[in-house]
């Protein structure tokens, strides 16, 4: 599944001396559910298959499966694959609601399991712009990874708490979810960038610096990296630096979102001065 990026414009923001006004990515973007199943039987491994490439077949077989379904297990793993296709035609509201389900059904010592489920509910409720219920959904699923003392998954759900913490304009609370994130997850690069997003917003320019530096370090070719980067330098009177950072994003990424939005900050920077003659 490729993402579908939100782009979500912030207030307005000054550039050094008034010159340049940016409307950056935000912190909230839509991105898909990560959905692999810990342990598949062969059942659900074909009903999940299915329901990546015909969702409206795998959401029939669910229904199916769901409907003969006694076993606790049975329920879960119906559940699961009839959320998959869901998200496969952007159903996300009804896909987390189905993850919680299959999180209930799932056996109380199965922790690592209820929090990859409640994981994929959240991240489904997020990008249904239920940012409430995502926020409850993930912080059970981050108890549930805490209990299975899964580090990888426990950052990963931070990341999703952050986004979703912002939403609700507490974002003290998701620069604490971040710290929590880059330490459990050092190499994710997505964290790094939403810490440098979130310190850039709150005035930060110092952290931010730091932080997009290492996601750049981490992912040296991506198209957000690239733009968040030059936002960061444009506000701290880099200019130049800024557009390095825009032309590398519409050299990556040539005809995407993001070079027409890099070329877009490109043209309210101007032209670079020329050097007067000696």
């Amino acid at each position: 599944m490729s993402p579908a990026l939100l782009l979500l414009p912030l207030l307005a923001q000054m550039g050094p001396g008034g010159a340049v006004q940016l409307k950056p990515l935000d912190i909230q973007r839509e991105k898909p559910a990560k959905v692999v199943a810990a342990q598949q039987s062969p059942k659900l491994k074909d009903c999940l298959d299915l329901a990546m490439q015909r969702p409206p077949d795998g959401i029939a077989l669910a229904d199916a499966w769901l409907a003969e379904a006694k076993a606790m297990t049975d329920r879960a793993a119906a559940s699961q694959c009839k959320a998959l296709a869901l998200t496969r035609i952007d159903g996300w509201g009804e896909a987390g609601a189905l993850f919680l389900a299959a999180r209930a059904d799932t056996p109380v010592h199965e922790s690592g399991e209820r929090a990859r489920l409640g994981a994929l509910a959240g991240n489904a409720l997020l990008v249904a712009g239920d940012t409430a219920g995502a926020l409850a959904a993930l912080d059970n699923a981050r108890a549930d990874a805490n209990q299975a003392k899964d580090p990888q998954l426990g950052g990963v759900i931070q990341i999703d708490r952050a986004r979703a913490l912002v939403a609700l304009g507490q974002a003290d609370s998701a620069a604490a979810a971040l710290r929590e994130a880059r330490e459990l997850v050092p190499d994710n690069a997505q964290a790094w960038l939403l810490s440098a997003t979130l310190a850039r917003r709150q005035g930060k320019l110092g952290e931010a610096q730091g932080q997009i530096q290492r996601a750049a370090e981490l992912m040296p070719v991506d198209p957000e990296i690239g733009l968040e980067a030059g936002v960061i330098a444009v506000l701290g009177g880099r200019d130049e630096a800024a557009r390095r950072s825009w032309q590398s994003v519409i050299k990556a990424a040539p005809g995407s979102d993001h070079a027409r939005t890099a070329q877009l900050y490109l043209d309210q920077l101007g032209a670079a001065p020329t050097q007067p003659p000696r």
